[in-house]
């Protein structure tokens, strides 16, 4: 008896093992990150949290942070 190769079937194995190995390295892979300013980010998770916060207050309570915010990012500035 001859020996019958299943072509088809053999290239849908080749293409599902490569299509494991891609989304392997796609989850691996990390992004290059370059010249982050990290106060910066810091600050934006920082207004983030706190604006999420100003609907839970009272709008007369919500006011009065504002100014003390604006003069501390504007001495991290200056700095």
């Amino acid at each position: 008896m001859g020996i019958t190769r299943l072509k088809r079937k053999a290239r849908r194995n080749k293409q599902r093992s490569a299509d494991r190995v891609n989304k392997i390295k796609q989850l691996t892979s990390t992004p290059v990150i370059a010249k982050i300013d990290a106060e910066a980010l810091k600050a934006s998770f920082e207004t983030s949290t706190k604006a999420e916060a100003k609907p839970k207050a009272k709008k007369e309570e919500a006011e009065k942070p504002a100014p003390k915010k604006a003069a501390k990012a504007e001495e991290k500035t200056e700095e």
